[in-house]
């Protein structure tokens, strides 16, 4: 059967080499229809597609035409800084790729610049504060459903986006049932379209027949290669219509929850630390303090400020991993803080459970703010994982409510 591709082949077969070099960066006559521009009158265009549907192709090029309708100061917005040029600009689709020679931009620091004055500002969605002050036209945000402050980022880059007669923004993402991505697809200024992996008829063949192959039809493969937003993973322990939010009372009991790292290294896991009252019979969560790839006297110092911050009554600390270290990391920063050894007998998912039941009780409420952390709990799976990644937070949710309401110990005294 004909194909796209295989007439516009036989049709460049037939130009001379100076209109087919000329061909070459004419987007719209090689995209896909989910990579051009939709028509209308939006504010955010919402990109859902699956892995390698080309997102960052249509990103890079809309990117292109904006600095060719001199459309200036543009945000481009990765996860990190890294990922940011890393991807969005030197990537394979990247800006740098797709101009052509006589048209490419120059990136000086975090800026890109053209011949005719238009520039792009590379900015980190993992530090939200990077966004006070700029002004910009239009935004191409990459990969903003797995953007760890995703709320905090999108919200102060609409601050930002103020310059031009048509403020406007692009969203590029594999999609996951987060916050940010609710608010967007809830949003009559957003257009959405949706791609998935198995339109791209470039990729190659060794990708479709292993990976396509032995995830279609999968939960994960509905995500990942479908571009289909899953709300809650079939048999997970919490629903997200679970997560009840705190609205005030008396908190008896504060405990500050530690999953440390087996080591500091930059491969590490997370240090989960999570801190949680009593309230009544139940219970509330009150803040997420885990800390990322950090060395293990800065994990320490976080549970020991988590502590004091809340007035809390005790540290509580896995030591399945390094006992004697962990002990003398918490003695190290403030002896006088009150530590609770616990070890894991049972797998994550047999401790999680008694967890989750509580939440289906509706015994268990959240303060506002704690996005990724009931991200992390929606995606852990009877792997023990979430994600593919160790749930250092669920981990440490997991002990500080075992503590509060599963038989833990009673308050210390204050003062003695």
């Amino acid at each position: 059967m004909a194909t796209k591709e295989t007439g516009l082949l036989r049709d460049l077969a037939q130009l001379p080499l100076q209109r087919l070099g000329e061909t070459f960066y004419k987007w719209p006559i090689w995209a896909y229809e989910h990579q051009l521009p939709p028509r209308g009158n939006w504010t955010t265009w919402l990109l859902l597609g699956g892995r390698g549907a080309g997102k960052t192709r249509a990103g890079a090029e809309w990117v292109r035409q904006l600095a060719r309708d001199e459309v200036s100061p543009i945000a481009l917005v990765g996860e990190t800084m890294t990922e940011a040029e890393a991807v969005m600009v030197r990537g394979e689709s990247g800006v740098l790729r797709v101009c052509p020679p006589g048209d490419k931009p120059k990136l000086v620091g975090n800026v890109l610049h053209w011949r005719n004055g238009v520039e792009a500002h590379l900015l980190p969605a993992a530090d939200p504060e990077r966004f006070r002050g700029p002004q910009f036209a239009a935004a191409w945000c990459d990969e903003t459903a797995k953007w760890r402050k995703a709320e905090a980022a999108w919200d102060m880059l609409q601050f930002g986006l103020r310059l031009g007669t048509r403020p406007r923004q692009l969203v590029t993402t594999t999609p996951r049932p987060t916050r940010l991505m609710k608010r967007l697809l809830a949003d009559e200024r957003t257009v959405v379209t949706r791609a998935q992996t198995r339109v791209n008829q470039h990729l190659a063949d060794a990708f479709l027949e292993a990976v396509v192959g032995r995830y279609r039809g999968t939960v994960l493969g509905r995500q990942e290669l479908d571009g289909e937003l899953i709300e809650d993973l079939p048999g997970a322990l919490w629903q997200r219509g679970m997560f009840r939010r705190f609205e005030g009372g008396a908190v008896e009991r504060i405990i500050v929850a530690v999953d440390p790292p087996v080591t500091g290294t930059a491969r590490a896991d997370a240090c989960g630390i999570v801190v949680a009252g009593r309230v009544g019979e139940g219970a509330v969560v009150l803040e997420d303090c885990t800390l990322r790839q950090v060395a293990p006297l800065a994990w320490a110092r976080r549970a020991v400020a988590a502590f004091h911050a809340h007035r809390a009554d005790a540290i509580v600390v896995e030591v399945n991993q390094g006992g004697d270290l962990v002990r003398q990391l918490m003695a190290q920063v403030d002896a006088s803080v009150p530590v609770r050894e616990v070890r894991a007998n049972r797998g994550k998912w047999l401790r999680a459970e008694p967890v989750a039941a509580l939440y289906g009780r509706g015994l268990v409420r959240h303060v506002e703010g704690l996005t990724a952390l009931e991200d992390e709990m929606c995606a852990f799976g009877a792997d023990g994982k979430s994600d593919g990644h160790s749930p250092d937070r669920v981990d440490a949710l997991v002990w500080a409510l075992t503590e509060l309401l599963l038989g833990g110990e009673g308050p210390r005294v204050r003062g003695l």
